[in-house]
């Protein structure tokens, strides 16, 4: 397939990951947890950080400034549950689109029973993630301007690799280095229809922010200034936890489809042939 190809093709799979969405609403349950827990989770960084220095706002400001050993272990700890918590119910979202793609029904509970029997595959893979970031920032913090630029680089090419991670590290028995060659592999055979559905999920959420910061402004302006706030807050979270479920659909579409595993169900209900080359 040539580049167009491939962009019509990951415009498809996105399109058709809303539908099936649509399909199985119970699932958008994941990323709300998800989101809920790393609500929780900053929270709590920021009280324990501002209860340690006596609830001083100057002091927790020089504090959050400071590079030191203790600084980066903390910053290691609060990416580790970060990602942990991110990698755990995408893990349970694609396994449920796995049930559903085999035309298994999908539910709550074997989506969380399955990533929980991946735990310490998962949490392997949050501590080399968690490594990699600290030392990215690491370098931005203590080598100016270049280093911003270069962790710049580094981060964009790591989120491209690890875009099939997920369902590596679910279904495949490799450690994390290991998920993190064959999801670059898997990478280089798709890079299209990620590019293309990027693009989608891209161009959808940027309207769900608008439409909320419009809807936020209006009643703000038109009754009070917190309501707007509360309900600006609320769309986004809506939507950021939309298009989070849809990439997850389409990121498991797409791998199961590299992978000759079963999908027929989801062609067959929305688009026949989807994975076809042209």
């Amino acid at each position: 397939m040539n580049i167009f190809d491939r962009l019509s093709n990951g415009w498809n799979i996105a399109m058709n990951s809303w539908a099936v969405l649509k399909e199985n609403r119970r699932l958008i349950l994941f990323p709300i947890l998800s989101g809920i827990s790393l609500i929780l989770v900053v929270v709590s960084f920021v009280v324990i950080l501002f209860a340690s220095t006596g609830w001083d706002i100057e002091a927790f400001r020089d504090y959050r400034d400071q590079s030191s050993f203790v600084n980066y272990l903390f910053v290691f700890v609060y990416y580790l549950i970060n990602y942990f918590i991110i990698v755990f119910f995408n893990t349970a979202l694609i396994h449920c689109t796995h049930l559903y793609f085999k035309g298994e029904e999908p539910t709550i509970r074997k989506g969380l029973q399955f990533a929980l029997s991946r735990f310490w595959a998962l949490l392997s893979w949050a501590a080399f993630a968690a490594t990699v970031g600290t030392i990215l920032r690491i370098i931005q913090d203590n080598v100016g301007s270049l280093g911003k630029f270069i962790t710049g680089l580094i981060g964009i090419v790591w989120s491209v690799t690890t875009f099939f991670v997920v369902p590596v590290i679910a279904y495949e028995n490799l450690g994390p280095i290991g998920a993190f060659k064959r999801s670059a592999t898997l990478m280089k055979e798709k890079w299209g229809e990620r590019l293309g559905a990027g693009f989608s999920f891209g161009l959808i959420q940027l309207l769900g922010i608008l439409a909320a910061a419009a809807i936020g402004g209006l009643l703000g302006w038109a009754i009070h200034p917190l309501l707007g706030i509360a309900v600006f807050a609320l769309l986004l979270f809506a939507t950021l936890v939309l298009v989070s479920a849809v990439k997850t659909i389409f990121i498991s579409a797409v791998y199961h489809n590299i992978t000759g595993d079963p999908v027929k169900h989801f062609n067959e209900q929305f688009a026949d042939n989807l994975f076809l080359e042209k």
